[in-house]
């Protein structure tokens, strides 16, 4: 198996603004040096954390134009492009993540936690099911900023002997005032599932004046950081994940092997 490269974008949002969004994140794109295989983007990337959902949804359909902007950039890029924006589908809201890749396939998963302190659970619906994509030799699971506080969502298992998936992915809109236990716990999963982690978190002000510091970051099944994005400071973060550390260390150290079984209903 392979390698894969991942790429995180940190960035600043323009508050509901889809179209200043996918300009901006067009530009930050253009100063990619390198290929890479997958495109993180922070949650709700075209609008910020909003709760205004008769302006600021989008329609849920096969060319809605967010969805064609990502299509356009896998290709681009060659590489599946991913990230959460408020959609509407039928009569009910969604902070919903599209896994797009270069040939325009593309799977969606709903946030499960939706944070209502925020407020988030009266105006979004909660979703019902992960997803877990292969991608290239590496099976992933996508998850949205609040699911990283409950560890058994996140939860890794085996099938057939062999782990659920390698790599997750958390994209956020996760402020500055509880920075530390984004800090804290995003290790803590990567150990607890042996898997790599790559987190993805915005920066700036908000329409709301919340700040948001970014700390985006890249993980190893050790929980060691490989890369951390400057605070504040918007950067494009690459790594490798490599297939065999991850084989070996999970061979030596089998942990999900003596791990309970369960299931969520």
């Amino acid at each position: 198996m392979s390698d894969l490269k991942v790429s995180v974008v940190q960035c600043h949002l323009t508050w509901e603004d889809r179209l200043a969004n996918l300009s901006h994140l067009d530009a930050l794109l253009a100063q990619m040096n390198q290929t890479t295989d997958v495109i993180v983007l922070p949650e709700m990337f075209t609008t910020g954390f909003s709760m205004n959902t008769d302006s600021i949804s989008e329609p849920h359909h096969d060319q809605m134009e967010t969805l064609n902007w990502m299509r356009k950039n896998a290709a681009l890029y060659n590489a599946v492009v991913c990230g959460s924006v408020s959609v509407k589908d039928g009569d009910q809201y969604f902070n919903r993540l599209y896994w797009v890749r270069p040939d325009g396939v593309f799977s969606t998963y709903d946030k499960r936690h939706t944070f209502s302190f925020a407020g988030e659970d009266k105006y979004y619906e909660r979703g019902v099911a992960r997803i877990i994509e292969e991608w290239r030799g590496w099976k992933i699971c996508p998850l949205i900023c609040y699911d990283l506080r409950f560890p058994v969502w996140s939860r890794n298992g085996l099938t057939s002997s062999e782990p659920n998936f390698d790599l997750l992915i958390y994209v956020a809109n996760w402020p500055e005032a509880r920075r530390d236990p984004w800090m804290a716990l995003l290790p803590a999963r990567a150990i607890e599932n042996q898997v790599y982690v790559a987190a993805c978190n915005r920066i700036g002000q908000d329409g709301k004046n919340i700040s948001y510091t970014g700390d985006s970051v890249l993980i190893n099944p050790r929980g060691e950081v490989l890369r951390k994005a400057e605070s504040g400071n918007e950067q494009i973060l690459n790594a490798v994940f490599s297939r065999n550390e991850l084989s070996d260390f999970r061979q030596k150290f089998p942990v999900l092997h003596d791990a309970d079984p369960f299931q969520l209903t």
